[in-house]
């Protein structure tokens, strides 16, 4: 079992996910999860390999944004999240019981869901959902997504940032993962909002 003072001193590089989860939820018998410093070819042989990066933030510098047409609503309804997601996904989907169970953990917080939405139409244009966990001091973005008409318009960033700028006020880091091979390329906007980190965790399951 690992401390959280073992954590904080290399949070990415620790786990392969927060630390609140990491003390709640049991890796299944046949899945692997090894830190690309431990990976090796042997693993491949017998276990299909899913890579996930994991950055780290020290919300010292966000960028403020502004863009044109868009507002920014805190809160939003299980409904509207989980429509936005799925409509944001080829690869998988959400169920309304999936997302309203987020809203009965310890790291739930209110204001930490958001909605990017046009200002004229009240259109949900993008959108994310982020924890936050007291015990170690680490808001964590868990669903950023903008669905695929309006991508390549800084609603990505618009969204990261301003979730950023609502954590700094209460947590000491903030952390995000995702798949390495993400079709939107997610972990080029989590660095263009300075997220930092070479942290990749490889998930391997049986072929």
């Amino acid at each position: 079992m690992i401390s959280l003072q073992q954590y904080l001193l290399d949070p990415c590089g620790t786990t392969s996910i927060p630390y609140w989860k990491y003390k709640r939820i049991a890796v299944p018998q046949n899945m692997l999860i090894v830190h690309q410093r431990e990976m090796t070819d042997d693993l491949l042989l017998d276990h299909r390999d899913e890579p996930y990066f994991r950055l780290y933030h020290d919300l010292k510098n966000i960028r403020q944004m502004a863009v044109q047409g868009v507002e920014i609503v805190s809160g939003g309804s299980v409904s509207e999240h989980v429509r936005l997601i799925n409509r944001s996904y080829t690869d998988l989907s959400v169920t309304p019981e999936q997302i309203e169970s987020y809203r009965h953990t310890p790291v739930y917080c209110p204001d930490l869901w958001i909605l990017l939405k046009d200002k004229n139409t009240q259109t949900v244009l993008a959108g994310g959902i982020a924890d936050h966990d007291e015990e170690a001091g680490e808001s964590v973005l868990e669903w950023i997504q903008v669905l695929p008409p309006y991508r390549g318009r800084g609603y990505g960033q618009l969204v990261v940032n301003t979730l950023l700028a609502k954590m700094r006020h209460r947590a000491k880091f903030a952390t995000v993962s995702g798949k390495v091979s993400g079709p939107s390329a997610p972990e080029r906007l989590y660095r263009k909002c300075g997220f930092i980190g070479t942290d990749i965790w490889h998930i391997l399951t049986p072929r």
